[in-house]
C-alpha cells in the first residue's frame, strides 16, 4: 500500500471514529431475511432413519422472524415412511432458535433449539410417540448450531478499525442486526 493511500484510510478511520463518538452511534450490520433463509435451505433434504423401522425426510425450512422474542421460528415439511407404517404421512416440524455469534470463524448460529410440535396427520400413535422420543436429537441434528451467515473480512473491516467487535445479535422485522462493541482485551 503507498503512503497516499495509507494516509486516506486512516484519515478515513479517525473521521469515522470521531462520527462514531459525537453522535454515540456504533457500527451496525444488518443480514436479511433472505439471506438467513437461503443458508438454512442448503443443508436440506435431511435423512433420517428411527430405530430401523421409520424414516423421517426433512425438506427446507420455512423461516419466520420473531422479533418479539429475538428468536426465529422454522416450519419444516416432515414425512415419514418406512417398515412400522402402511404408507407415506406428511406434515411439518415447528422448530423456534435463537442466535449466536462464534468469534473464531465469525458466523452467525442456530442456538438454543426449541422443538414446538411434530404434526403428521394420520400417523398412529405407537409410531408417534417413537418419532417424538428421537425428535429432539433430529432438531438438533437439522438446526441446531447451523452456520446461518459468515460474516467476510470487509463487513467487519471498517467495525475492526474503530475498535469495535460484534456483541450483540438482534432479530428485527426485516433480518437480524448484528451490533457491536468497544473490543476489549489483546488482539
Amino acid at each position: 500500500m503507498d503512503r497516499r493511500t495509507a494516509l486516506c484510510l486512516t484519515a478515513g478511520l479517525a473521521l469515522g471514529a470521531a462520527a462514531c463518538a459525537a453522535t454515540g452511534a456504533q457500527p451496525r450490520y444488518t443480514i436479511s431475511a433472505g439471506t438467513l433463509q437461503r443458508a438454512a435451505a442448503e443443508r436440506f433434504p435431511l435423512r433420517y432413519p428411527v430405530a430401523g423401522l421409520i424414516e423421517l425426510e426433512v425438506a427446507p425450512p420455512q423461516l419466520t422472524l420473531r422479533p418479539e422474542r429475538n428468536r426465529i421460528a422454522s416450519t419444516l415439511p416432515v414425512s415419514a415412511a418406512g417398515p412400522a407404517l402402511q404408507q407415506r404421512y406428511g406434515g411439518q416440524l415447528d422448530l423456534e432458535f435463537g442466535l449466536r455469534y462464534e468469534p473464531s470463524d465469525q458466523t452467525v448460529r442456530a442456538h438454543q433449539l426449541e422443538v414446538r410440535s411434530l404434526r403428521l396427520p394420520g400417523l398412529s400413535p405407537g409410531a408417534q410417540a417413537l418419532i417424538n422420543g428421537y425428535l429432539p436429537a433430529l432438531a438438533r441434528e437439522a438446526l441446531g448450531d447451523v452456520v446461518l451467515h459468515q460474516l467476510q473480512p470487509g463487513d467487519l473491516a471498517l467495525a475492526d478499525g474503530l475498535g469495535f467487535q460484534p456483541d450483540t445479535l438482534t432479530v428485527t422485522a426485516d433480518g437480524v442486526v448484528v451490533g457491536f462493541a468497544p473490543r476489549t482485551g489483546a488482539r
